[in-house]
């Protein structure tokens, strides 16, 4: 009995070392090398992990980059400074990208501004109250201030203003694109960072119709169209929008516009200008 139990410890002991040796050489021969220029661009990245670069996180972007011939720009949170790194350790050189985007809210019917068409009671959240009846807004393009937004953000960009509308601080936001995938109304937009003329409507109602929901929507009147000298915008559809590589923000637009549909921004925060006579 005790020769037994000693044999098959020993036949046991030579095939795990015989196993061993099989894996280890297999784990040798069949190695693949990882490019340590992928641990060293991982390093620089602010570790965020958005994906606003289109990657499955930092990781996943730095492999892209080595292997796969990424932007060495296309991290949105590490900007400028991390792109300049990442450039250097690929030995490419870093062209420009231009101007830095940040998240634009196309909406501008607050409380104050939007009518009401029901009480919505549900989840505090935007594509819940779509799904419900639409939310509680008659304008059925319009911000649902459920904050849905502001919960995507990982930055702490958004904030919920007193109106009832998203607010966001450009100076934190990184372009990461997370609230453009959270408004189930299409109403994020990344715009060119230096641009203070905006359109802050997405109706396509008649004009009437916009009327009679909101007081600042656009009414697709067209009177921004013809005074704007640079031909930056256009009326498609009822609704008025900027064209960016155009815009001189000299604001003729939005001085023109009737129901204030358009806005300057000053200082960050969106300003209304008189309406010309």
């Amino acid at each position: 009995m005790a020769n037994t139990v000693i044999v098959s410890l020993v036949s046991m002991g030579a095939m795990g070392a015989l196993f061993g040796a099989g894996l280890a050489w297999a784990s040798r021969k069949f190695a693949v090398e990882s490019d340590s220029r992928i641990d060293e661009i991982e390093e620089i990245l602010p570790g965020a992990n958005c994906g606003g670069c289109g990657y499955p996180g930092c990781r996943g972007f730095a492999e892209a980059v080595v292997t796969a011939g990424a932007p060495v720009d296309g991290c949105p949170v590490g900007g400028s400074a991390v792109a300049a790194q990442v450039a250097e350790i690929m030995g490419v050189r870093l062209e420009d990208s231009g101007e830095r985007l940040v998240a634009l809210v196309r909406c501008g019917g607050g409380h104050a501004e939007a009518k009401q068409r029901a009480e919505y009671v549900g989840m505090d959240d935007c594509r819940a109250a779509v799904v419900v009846g639409g939310g509680a807004k008659g304008c059925e393009y319009g911000c649902l201030g459920l904050a849905s937004c502001v919960k995507a953000c990982p930055f702490d960009a958004f904030a919920m203003g007193p109106n009832g509308l998203p607010i966001v601080d450009k100076a934190a936001c990184t372009a990461c694109g997370r609230c453009v995938v959270a408004c189930p109304r299409d109403l994020i937009a990344l715009v060119p960072c230096n641009m203070q003329v905006h359109v802050l409507c997405r109706s396509y109602d008649r004009g009437r119709q916009v009327r009679d929901n909101c007081q600042v929507g656009c009414i697709g009147c067209k009177a921004c169209e013809r005074v704007c000298e640079a031909d930056a915008i256009h009326v498609t559809d009822f609704l008025a929008e900027i064209d960016y590589t155009k815009c001189t923000n000299c604001g003729a637009c939005a001085a023109k516009c009737p129901t204030k549909a358009i806005i300057i921004e000053e200082d960050g925060r969106p300003h209304v200008t008189s309406a010309a006579s």
